[in-house]
Formats: structure tokens, C-alpha cells, sequence
């Protein structure tokens, strides 16, 4: 019996799994941006754009493993936390990133994101709370600096800038001026782990009195055999 085309059942279609690369989940004390000493689930992605001098996780520049998205989610709540880091590498470089972050926040968990600054921030959750690094010049990464990000930052936002010398710090001073940084989020200033003496740092922005606040990353201290964490 002939059928009209109008009359026949939709064909099935296999549910969509959104999955990520994944480097790592782990639960830890939270050691930076305004977050620091919370219990937190990290989401470490895989994947960067960037090479700078100083990275302590290059082990997420490739590898890992697949993840669905549902996978993730029940990952997180099995360490019964309150906060989510999502981080990587870079994790803008995946693009289902986004929609991660938006389902934690959607299932009211306090997230942040820790991103390079040099992908375009325009499509992250306003809910979530951006770290966005600027990278100074000893990180050999200067040039991918992606200025017009300022413009997608929120007052509950961080800027992150890790100094590794005077000239990073000159230049990190004339960043925070010439965009009136402070005025815009919180200004973090980093010491380069095992390359910036911290106190001189800390002595430099007193002097200066500068509009920035001074971060010892705390999972170094505590942790210093496995500095990423």
C-alpha cells in the first residue's frame, strides 16, 4: 500500500552525546583568585593555544580521555562541593566547554573559569566567575593578549598577571593604568613559581601601593611535589 510521504513516521535519531577531552577531575583546596581555600572539584580540559615559559600543567596540552557531559556532572557531585573550577590548558579551546558552564551553574554550583585570555570570553555564562590571565613578556605569550576581553568582564571577575621579573612588573603596572584595570574586576598580581621571589614582590606593590592584590598560589605551598594542583 502506498504511504504519502506527509503520513510517514519521523525517522529515529540517536540522542547527541556532548563529550569534552578531559585531563583530570580532582577535588583539592582551591589556591587562587578570589576562591582560595575553598573545597573544589577541578575540571582540568585538554588543549592550548599557548606555550608560556612558566606553564606547570603541560601534561593538558594533549592526551587525556573522553567524557560526556552527563559523566562530568556526576563526577562533580560525588565530592559534594560547593565550587567548580573549570580549567585546563586552556578550556575555551573546546568549544562544548561553554555549554559545561553553563550546566554547573544551572545546577547552582559556584563556578569560575581559569582561561588564558587570548579566546574570545563573549559566550561564557555571566554566572560564572572569569580568571583571565594577561600575559607579561617573560611568558614569551605577550603578543596573544586579547585586549578587547576587558570589555566581557564583570565586576566578580579576577585578571590574573603572573610576574616573573622587574620587567613583567613594569609592565603589568602600566597594563592596570592604561586600561584603568582595577576600576573594571579584581587585579591579581602572581609570583612566578620559583622564579619571582615572592616577598620582593609583595615589598614592590606596597611601595607602589598599588590597587592589586598579592596571591601566593596556596596549592604550591601545601602541595609542591605536584604543583599543579
Amino acid at each position: 500500500m502506498f504511504v504519502p510521504v506527509a503520513d510517514m513516521p519521523a525517522p529515529r535519531t540517536a540522542a547527541v552525546v556532548e563529550r569534552l577531552r578531559v585531563a583530570e577531575i580532582f577535588h583539592s583546596i582551591q589556591g587562587e583568585a578570589d576562591a582560595v581555600g575553598w573545597r573544589t572539584v577541578f575540571v582540568r580540559l585538554v588543549g592550548c593555544p599557548l606555550r608560556c615559559a612558566w606553564c606547570d600543567t603541560p601534561y593538558a596540552f594533549h592526551g587525556g580521555s573522553w567524557w560526556s557531559s552527563e559523566e562530568i556532572l556526576a563526577e562533580v557531585q560525588r565530592h559534594d562541593v560547593r565550587h567548580v573550577c573549570v580549567t585546563g590548558g586552556e578550556p575555551l579551546a573546546q568549544k562544548r566547554c561553554l555549554n559545561l558552564l553553563k550546566r554547573l551553574c544551572e545546577l547552582d554550583y559556584k563556578v569560575s573559569l581559569e582561561t588564558s585570555g587570548a579566546l574570545d570570553l563573549s559566550g561564557v555564562d555571566v554566572r560564572v566567575r572569569k580568571v583571565m590571565d594577561l600575559k607579561a613578556p617573560d611568558s614569551g605569550e605577550c603578543a596573544r593578549n586579547r585586549w578587547s576581553n576587558i570589555d566581557h568582564l564583570l565586576p566578580h571577575d579576577q585578571i590574573k598577571i603572573v610576574i616573573a621579573s622587574r620587567a613583567d612588573y613594569d609592565w603589568a603596572c602600566a597594563a592596570v593604568a592604561a586600561h584603568a584595570l582595577d576600576e573594571r574586576c579584581m587585579v591579581v598580581f602572581s609570583p612566578a613559581w620559583q622564579q619571582m621571589p615572592p616577598q620582593e614582590l609583595a615589598e614592590w606593590i606596597m611601595a607602589a601601593k598599588l590597587p592589586v592584590r598579592f596571591q601566593l598560589q596556596l596549592h604550591k605551598v601545601l602541595w609542591q611535589e605536584a604543583p599543579g594542583r
